[in-house]
């Protein structure tokens, strides 16, 4: 399986993005966002993609695949596509505030550290749906890293579209994310136009 193993602070300055969208918080404003002085619209249509793909953590190949989902799907395609994205169970499992990153979420994943609907899963890709039941093993529930992340995470609001039980350390999936449950800046129109051409 393809990894990507690019660094992190690296790219998030290259592309613009936010660190703590990584889940990286630091002090510094070293790594703030570079202003570019002119780029062409192309560049700003490449680079609108390469951020959400790098946030996600997906390679062109799935990207694509997710965009054509998108596109087939009823409503508006940039919005269709990143639910979808977020609807990835290693996004999930970050979103729970189970992981620090997304990166770790997905290790966590593809370790069995976490269950779909009861059962052990190591395929981050799974998109969930309405009414599925994300929840933590009980090695991982006992694992002194995820006890760390938990406590790190205890203020962590859960987006709206997961009901999580913190006594349990399970979530059930209530809806599909929206529009506004995007917790970065994107122009996810600028995909669709690249995509488009």
């Amino acid at each position: 399986m393809a990894t990507n193993k690019q660094p992190i602070m690296k790219r998030c300055k290259t592309l613009g993005i936010d660190p703590a969208v990584m889940g990286y918080h630091k002090k510094s404003n070293r790594h703030a966002a570079r202003v570019f002085k002119k780029r062409s619209d192309y560049a700003n249509h490449l680079n609108e993609k390469q951020k959400v793909r790098f946030i996600y953590g997906v390679l062109e190949k799935q990207f694509r695949h997710y965009y054509d989902l998108a596109a087939k799907k009823q409503g508006v395609t940039g919005e269709n596509l990143l639910q979808i994205l977020e609807s990835r169970l290693d996004n999930v499992v970050y979103r729970l505030g189970f992981a620090a990153t997304r990166r770790e979420a997905r290790q966590m994943v593809t370790h069995a550290r976490v269950t779909l609907n009861g059962k052990k899963v190591d395929v981050p890709s799974i998109l969930v749906k309405p009414g599925d039941v994300v929840a933590l093993t009980e090695k991982s529930k006992s694992s002194t890293r995820t006890k760390e992340v938990l406590e790190q995470n205890a203020v962590y609001t859960v987006p709206a579209w997961l009901d999580l039980d913190r006594n349990t350390m399970s979530a059930k999936v209530v809806k599909l994310s929206s529009r506004e449950d995007i917790d970065f800046e994107v122009d996810e129109q600028l995909i669709v136009e690249l995509y488009s051409k």
